[in-house]
């Protein structure tokens, strides 16, 4: 047994765990130190003012156990050769997607202990499973899944990447489960699933001519979208909230009434306000004057971060963030063969989207659009799902020889 061990700390990246390990620790201590200011963390008796739970300790608790949990699968992930993931596609499509696909059409559904189209927001997304007080979101999973195939696809087109036949089935290959994201209601996850094509695609070497000719498209369409047809697609706060980063103060009376612009600007102000009220070294975990921010645990743990840590808080965990991310580009650079990097490429992919959006969001440079920070925001499954990630990064880096220079 020691020697296993000794043989896999010999084997794996160990820098790589430092960073995941880290944030994991920190998010667990950004939860518990959230929920003791929510009336003291536990549930309490009105009356009696005897404690009677938990209460928001749960979460801090959910993500510890969750990152336990992902912890070991990434362990064993980490084994397992890469390219035996990919060989079993249909295995995984048909399950993940299996799981995805209910949940367009059934909202709501209680089958026992099981809802199906659980609704885990104030929107209209219907994404979830919810199972005995908890929730799993499946297009996580499928993320995953997808990024193996696309890996695959991108793989056995790598040389005929710029041709326009081949790059047109790798965008009917991103755009099928972006649509039905779309359909789901959860937009915020289905931009993540085009920014890991896009990272994919380009570490596949595709044409600068169509990158540019992609962005000046996309511009277009969307200026036009916002000018024209704003009424008739998306919904109207996903208006709204781009709207209120362009002109929070409703100068051009975008908004319909001022409860509407109150409502829609309101998670972002305090966001705003919490991140600078930390200053320079924060408030401090467990003590202090704090400013209170809607889903302070989920979307806007980072307006905690600085509210409780301030600016040099902040740096730190960017800063963690962003070494995982330049680490895990790094293990696809020294893979011994294309599918392994594309594999890291779409895993950095995903992290860096979600990391700038989150943060952009908490910043208010970005409309809020409902995508989480990595290892930090609540929420069990998602904590596993990005550990199966981590897993197949480090398989990718014990399933190689190549060095980054030679």
């Amino acid at each position: 047994m020691l020697e296993s061990v000794r043989l896999y700390a010999k084997r794996t990246d160990k820098v790589f765990w430092f960073f995941c390990l880290f944030s994991s620790a920190m998010a667990v201590l950004m939860l518990a130190s959230w929920a003791a200011e929510q009336g003291g963390g536990f549930a309490v008796d009105e009356i009696t003012g005897q404690i009677t739970g938990i209460g928001d300790f749960r979460r801090a608790m959910v993500q510890a156990a969750s990152a336990g949990l992902g912890i070991v699968i990434a362990l064993i992930l980490s084994t397992v050769d890469y390219r035996s993931l990919v060989k079993v596609w249909p295995f995984h499509v048909v399950l993940t997607w299996g799981l995805v696909l209910p949940t367009l059409f059934i909202h709501n559904l209680s089958l026992g202990p099981l809802t199906i189209g659980y609704n885990a927001g104030d929107t209209d997304n219907y994404s979830w499973y919810k199972l005995a007080g908890f929730t799993f979101q499946p297009t996580e999973l499928a993320k995953i899944s997808f990024i193996l195939t696309f890996a695959m696809h991108l793989n056995n087109v790598r040389s005929r990447i710029n041709e326009p036949k081949e790059l047109a089935k790798l965008l009917v290959h991103l755009a099928a489960p972006i649509l039905l994201i779309h359909v789901q209601g959860d937009d915020g996850t289905a931009i993540i699933y085009g920014i890991i094509g896009c990272c994919m695609m380009f570490s596949a070497g595709l044409s600068w001519k169509y990158i540019v000719a992609a962005l000046a498209g996309a511009t277009a369409a969307i200026s036009a979208a916002f000018m024209f047809l704003s009424d008739s697609i998306g919904k109207s706060y996903q208006w709204y909230r781009i709207l209120a980063v362009i002109d929070p103060e409703n100068e051009t009376n975008w908004a319909p009434s001022e409860d509407v612009w109150k409502n829609i600007v309101y998670q972002q102000d305090r966001g705003e306000v919490a991140l600078g009220s930390g200053g320079v070294f924060g408030n401090g975990l467990f003590s202090g004057d704090y400013y209170s921010v809607p889903n302070a645990h989920n979307d806007f743990i980072f307006s905690w971060v600085g509210n409780a840590l301030g600016f040099v808080g902040c740096l730190v965990v960017l800063g963690v963030l962003i070494a995982l991310v330049i680490r895990t580009f790094a293990i696809g650079a020294r893979s011994e063969d294309m599918l392994g990097s594309f594999i890291c490429a779409g895993v950095g992919g995903a992290f860096l989207a979600q990391i700038a959006v989150n943060v952009g969001m908490n910043l208010r440079v970005l409309p809020v659009i409902g995508v989480t920070l990595p290892f930090y925001s609540a929420g069990g499954s998602s904590v596993t799902m990005l550990y199966i990630c981590v897993g197949l990064v480090l398989s990718v880096h014990m399933h190689n020889k190549k060095k980054l220079f030679g």
